[in-house]
């Protein structure tokens, strides 16, 4: 009798200590830095401090315009020390990518950009010389992480981690969650996303794609193509198809090839990449804009973890084309459904 009467006593003190505590919920979190965000987890409470501490994280590291930032002092040759391991990781990270695409992905490459400026009207105006003497201080072979510390070949080399910024924060959330156990979140920073589990509805998270609509404000979202995620992946888009030029009867998106140092012709107009991480789904999609299509199926089989998919310039008439590796059908839902 007395071990029953312990089993049921410690039941109830079981029950009773279940019942205390808090619910999971979803929770959402949006707001505006350099560009809008939407956070979606599933919790026993908000994070909204522990989120914005890693904003403020990221930033400290890597924001070009900060004048106290990490990159800002290596940039400025002032501190050459690395000493957060997330600095290395993207640095290491923009290294591998532009190594497998043979520097058409350069984290060095801001000043050649800088040099045409927006809309290329300085187009007649930029010489060979000019290219030249920007290149000479452009270039991911003449940069190195050696031993926690920068090194560059010219003192004059800059960084800029804009072009996988974004998806480099949503990792940063993303491993926050899971420290917690979250096994249920969605991070979208400027379009960019890192996803796992399942939504509210207990769904996979959808993400859309749009078309490239001839729409100068940006605001027309028409939807290509839909992507369900459920793993663990990030995704990321790259295009400019709402800039774009028009010659020999053919769409051209506004892309600087750092290799070159100028304008490139590509048939890619929106290069979409899923892959494990955030940070390099987002530089592999700003490669792909300057590799083309045929570059993306190289880039494919050199890393074979990522998938693509592409929105290409086509004629006039028709517009665009889409292209996709095989890999990249099981994430399409059928819009038929």
């Amino acid at each position: 009798m007395k071990s029953v009467l312990f089993c049921l006593l410690w039941g109830s003190l079981f029950l009773l200590q279940m019942s205390c505590q808090p619910k999971q919920q979803y929770y959402t979190l949006t707001g505006q830095l350099h560009t809008p965000y939407t956070v979606k987890y599933e919790y026993k409470q908000p994070l909204t401090d522990e989120i914005n501490a890693e904003f403020e994280r990221f930033y400290h590291l890597f924001n070009a315009f900060d004048s106290t930032s990490v990159i800002s002092q290596i940039n400025r040759n002032t501190n050459m020390s690395v000493e957060d391991s997330l600095f290395a990781k993207l640095f290491n990270t923009a290294i591998y990518v532009s190594e497998q695409t043979d520097g058409a992905y350069d984290i060095t490459c801001a000043p050649i950009i800088n040099l045409w400026g927006f809309g290329f009207s300085k187009k007649d105006s930029v010489t060979p010389q000019h290219i030249d003497s920007v290149k000479a201080f452009v270039g991911y072979q003449k940069v190195h992480l050696v031993n926690g510390q920068i090194q560059k070949d010219d003192p004059r080399l800059l960084l800029n981690a804009s072009s996988l910024a974004d998806g480099t924060v949503c990792d940063m959330i993303a491993r926050l969650f899971e420290s917690k156990g979250i096994q249920n979140f969605m991070i979208d920073f400027g379009g960019e996303v890192v996803a796992k589990g399942m939504n509210s509805k207990g769904e996979c998270w959808r993400i859309g794609i749009t078309k490239p609509i001839d729409d100068a404000s940006g605001m027309t979202q028409d939807l290509q193509d839909i992507v369900s995620l459920c793993g663990r992946h990030g995704l990321a888009t790259s295009g400019n198809y709402r800039n774009f030029y028009v010659k020999d009867g053919k769409k051209y998106a506004h892309t600087i090839d750092p290799r070159e140092g100028c304008p490139v012709q590509r048939d890619v107009l929106g290069a979409t990449v899923i892959a494990p991480e955030g940070m390099i789904a987002d530089a592999c999609a700003t490669a792909i804009m300057v590799l083309g299509s045929n570059g993306a199926k190289a880039l494919k089989i050199k890393i074979p973890e990522i998938e693509y998919y592409l929105i290409c310039s086509d004629s006039v008439d028709t517009g665009y084309r889409v292209e996709y590796s095989e890999g990249f059908q099981q994430y399409l839902i059928d819009r038929k459904e």
